[in-house]
C-alpha cells in the first residue's frame, strides 16, 4: 500500500514537472525536480522485499545530488552535477555486475553495441565543439562514455539473464543515455530545436530511465519475471 502511495506521488510530481518543462516554466521545474529521485528512492524502499540493494540506493542518491547541482546556471554547477551523475553510472555498473555471467556473454553482440554508444557520444561532442567551452569538452565526452559503459553492462546483464526485469532495466539505461545526449544538445548546441520541446524531452526520458532501472532491479530481486 505504501509503495502505491509513493508511486502516485512520483507520478504527480513527474506530471507537474513535465508540464513545467513543456511550458518552459522554470519555477515549476525547480519546485518539483528535487522530489523526483527522492520519491523513486522511497518507492524502492517501500516495495523491495528483503534486504535493499544499497548500491542501487547510492546510485539513485548520487543522481539526486546531480539533479540538485544542475539546477543553478553556470558551467561550474553543470560540471559538479555531471560528476555526481558519473558516480551514479559507476554505481549502476556495480549493481549490474553480480548478475553478469561474463563467460556466457555473446561479445559479438556486446562489442558492436559498445562501439555504437561510443560513436554516438563522439558525434554529440563533435556537434557541440563550436559552441562549448574548451574546458568542458573532454569532461563531457568522458561523462557520455561512462553512461555508455553503464548501458553496455546493463545489456550484458540482460544477455546473461533474459527476462522482463532485465529488459526493463536496459530500456531504462537507454533512456538515461538519450536524456543525457538531449541535455547536452539543449545546453550547448546552436540549434536547440533539434531536441523536441527541449527540457521536456530531457526530463521525460530521464524520469522514465531512472524509474525503469529501479523497477527492473526491483523485479529482478523478486525473482525476475
Amino acid at each position: 500500500m505504501l509503495s502505491i502511495i509513493f508511486l502516485f506521488l512520483l507520478a504527480a510530481a513527474s506530471v507537474v514537472h513535465l508540464i513545467g518543462s513543456w511550458i518552459e516554466n522554470a519555477k515549476m521545474r525547480n519546485f518539483t525536480k528535487p522530489a523526483l529521485l527522492l520519491l523513486i528512492i522511497l518507492y524502492y524502499f517501500s516495495a523491495v522485499q528483503g534486504a535493499p540493494n544499497y548500491v542501487l540506493v547510492a546510485a539513485l542518491f548520487a543522481s539526486w545530488l546531480g539533479d540538485v547541482l544542475l539546477m543553478p546556471h553556470g558551467n561550474g554547477w553543470f560540471t559538479a552535477g555531471g560528476i555526481f551523475f558519473m558516480i551514479a553510472h559507476f554505481l549502476f555498473i556495480a549493481v549490474y555486475v553480480p548478475q553478469v555471467d561474463f563467460s556466457a556473454v555473446n561479445y559479438a553482440l556486446v562489442i558492436p553495441l559498445a562501439v555504437a554508444y561510443y560513436a554516438v557520444s563522439a558525434v554529440i561532442i563533435y556537434l557541440l565543439h563550436p559552441t562549448t567551452p574548451k574546458m568542458m569538452q573532454a569532461p563531457m565526452y568522458i561523462y557520455l562514455l561512462s553512461n555508455s559503459t553503464m548501458n553496455v553492462f546493463s545489456f550484458m546483464q540482460m544477455l546473461s539473464n533474459p527476462c522482463r526485469a532485465t529488459v526493463v532495466a536496459y530500456i531504462g539505461a537507454l533512456l538515461f543515455f538519450i536524456s543525457d545526449c538531449s541535455l547536452f544538445l539543449v545546453r550547448y548546441y546552436k540549434k536547440k530545436d533539434v531536441v523536441f520541446k527541449h527540457h521536456f524531452t530531457v526530463m521525460l526520458t530521464y524520469i522514465l530511465g531512472e524509474f525503469m532501472i529501479t523497477q527492473g532491479m526491483l523485479m529482478l530481486s523478486q525473482g525476475g519475471i
